[in-house]
Formats: C-alpha cells, structure tokens, sequence
C-alpha cells in the first residue's frame, strides 16, 4: 500500500514549520524544557481537530481512539503547532504509525539538541520514508540518520 506521504519532504514545505525554530535558536526553542506546553493549541482546539480530521477521512468516531492527531512535521523538530496543514490523522499502532513516529521523533530531537544531527536534517529524516527508512527504531544512533 503506498502512504499518502511517501517519498515527499513535508521538510520542505515553509508553510509547516515554525519560523520561531531554526539551527540558530534550537536551544530556546525546541531543546528548551516546557517549548511544546508553550506552543502547542488547548486540548480542546486538539479534540476538535482530531474530530474533524476523522469525518473528512471517514472514519467512524467509535474507532476514534486507535488514531492519533499528527503533525506532518512534529512540533519537537520545529514544526508549525498552528498550521492546519500540518496536521493529520495517523492510526496509532503499525510500522508507519503514530507511536513508532514519536519515538523517531524525540530520538532525532535528542539528535538535535545534543549537536549530532542539524534540525534541517531531522526534519528530512522525520518528513520521508521513515517506515522503511528507519524500520530498526532501537539500534539507531545519530550517526545513523546522516
């Protein structure tokens, strides 16, 4: 089954990321403590766009707790937590699934903020293939994702 995003770079869309967030500010923005609890929308405005989200791709609201409401480019690695285009809906277990997403996710923003691995980078990482490309979440290191 093709994914709707594979092989496209959500990376190099300005319209999803945040422009509060790049290689100079990595350190007051997303490697700062308490950066996603300052930006991201109310949990309300998150139920609601889930709810939304869910009746355009026509999934019954009684399956509503095996998705996850997504940033196509994740908030943690400079993503835009405003942008409706940056949001989707991904079921939350599976290879390409929200779960597995999230830990790629905070890994590569250790990568980040650790001087490893540029943000522009992780976002390219996070914004591919990731599934395949990165199918042995457990064994990564840094140095892995160049």
């Amino acid at each position: 089954m093709q994914l709707p995003w594979a092989g496209f770079s959500y990376a190099a869309q300005p319209a999803l990321a945040d422009a509060h967030v790049t290689q100079e500010t990595v350190t007051s923005t997303i490697c700062h403590r308490g950066h996603i609890s300052r930006v991201l929308p109310s949990i309300d405005e998150q139920i609601r766009l889930k709810d939304m989200l869910l009746e355009q791709r026509g999934i019954d609201p009684s399956a509503a707790a095996g998705y996850a409401l997504d940033f196509r480019l994740p908030v943690l690695l400079g993503g835009s937590p405003d942008a409706l285009a940056n949001r989707d809906i991904l079921p939350w277990e599976g290879d390409a699934g929200e779960r597995r997403k999230r830990r790629l996710t905070v890994f590569l923003r250790h990568c980040v903020c650790s001087g490893e691995l540029s943000l522009m980078r992780a976002q390219a990482a996070i914004s591919g293939d990731w599934p395949h490309q990165y199918s042995n979440l457990w064994a990564l290191t840094c140095q892995d994702i160049r």
